[in-house]
């Protein structure tokens, strides 16, 4: 028995090494074992924001120049020395405000000369008409020749007609002594004096520019619409210019589009231009703090002259992937698909959507970085965002 039993201890031992082994490879393909279980994937909480079609009027971009809506050059209209200049360089004036005196004294002195022959020339017909009324009635008694009647009223007819040039005569007079003082003829703001004190100005065609007035209160943003705008987005309104003049219009200033002025379209020009195919559109503007001056280079929004339903898409919802836009939507199931989008152009702090999503699809505007397509998340509706101001693109 003894024997036997030392017999049989190299496979009672071998029985057990088989079994360790076997236990263990029981034990490492064991879900249990020491590495644990593989743990189920949490969802990722992201914002998300429901599509839905909103009226969206279009806006096109175009370059432009303000331009004043009156511009006056100040020339002298009499000749002589300036006495005064009444304004100082870029003030604002009032129409009839006094810029420049130019010397008063020879027209004063050419008027009172000019009364003088009127009342000359009046005593002159007055007399003339008195020898007319005797010689009609000496006529009728055939007391003088038809020649003497003939000869007094020819003289009372010269005598009147000398009384009509004295008058013409001292009206000129009046003019010239009132152009002697130099007036604005618009309310506006006034250049700098290009003829200082002392100066001797000319009047006629080569006569000197004083001054330059220009009214920019309102005032104007000329700039050039291609044809495909004009008939896409005011052509229904092209015939009617009350409903032409509703079309909105946004300008701003180069370097500063933060601050946008709002008007509406003025005019459009009468044809267009074969050579660029563009037309010339004017818009204008209150310029009530009067910022815009004329001459300043200005971008311009021109707005459709109707509303369409578009899909918006939040900017902060958009993803690039090389040059392709895509956005993530997530599905009834909560799960995240890659959707490639083309966009169009922007709304406030949306992008019309042209291709890709549809209305009632939800898609991530927060959280686009930790996710990937067909992950699980957790989804809230983010607040809808703040009306941004009307900018300029």
């Amino acid at each position: 028995m003894i024997r036997t039993t030392l017999k049989s201890r190299p496979l009672i031992g071998g029985a057990i090494a088989l079994a360790v082994v076997a236990g263990g490879l029981v034990t490492a393909r064991s879900p249990g074992a020491s590495q644990g279980a593989a743990p189920v994937a949490r969802a990722v909480p992201v914002a998300v924001r429901t599509l839905a079609p909103k009226p969206i009027r279009t806006w096109s971009e175009f370059s432009g120049r303000l331009h004043a809506v009156e511009q006056v050059e100040i020339r002298p209209e009499v000749s002589g020395r300036i006495t005064a200049v009444r304004f100082e360089d870029g003030q604002a004036v009032k129409a009839g405000d006094v810029l420049f005196v130019i010397d008063p004294r020879p027209y004063e002195a050419a008027v009172a000369k000019a009364e003088a022959n009127l009342a000359q020339a009046r005593t002159n017909a007055d007399f003339a008409r008195l020898e007319l009324t005797r010689a009609v009635g000496l006529r009728n008694t055939e007391a003088i020749a038809e020649r003497i009647y003939d000869e007094r009223a020819n003289a009372s007819r010269g005598a009147v007609a000398a009384q009509q040039a004295a008058e013409a005569a001292r009206k000129q007079a009046s003019l010239d002594l009132e152009h002697a003082v130099v007036r604005s003829p618009i309310d506006g703001r006034a250049s700098r004096a290009e003829i200082t004190l002392g100066n001797l100005v000319q009047a006629g065609p080569g006569a000197p520019l004083l001054t330059t007035v220009v009214a920019s209160r309102p005032i104007y943003a000329d700039f050039d619409v291609d044809e495909q705008t004009y008939l896409q987005s005011i052509r229904d309104s092209a015939s009617d210019r009350d409903q032409e003049r509703r079309i909105p219009v946004e300008i701003a200033l180069q370097g500063d589009r933060d601050h946008v002025f709002r008007g509406h379209i003025d005019s459009f020009d009468n044809r267009l231009d074969p050579g660029s195919g563009t037309i010339r559109a004017r818009a204008r503007f209150d310029n009530a703090d009067g910022t815009l001056v004329p001459g300043m280079f200005v971008s311009v929004r021109l707005g459709g002259a109707e509303t369409a339903e578009r899909i918006l898409v939040p900017e902060r919802a958009i993803a690039f992937d090389q040059s392709r836009k895509f956005v993530y939507v997530v599905d009834e199931n909560n799960h995240v698909a890659y959707r490639e989008v083309e966009l169009g152009k922007k709304v406030a702090a949306d992008r019309i959507a042209l291709a890709g999503v549809a209305a009632g699809d939800r898609v991530v505007v927060d959280g686009i970085q930790h996710l990937r397509a067909e992950a699980t998340v957790e989804p809230r509706e983010a607040a809808a965002d703040q009306p941004a101001a009307s900018g300029l693109n």
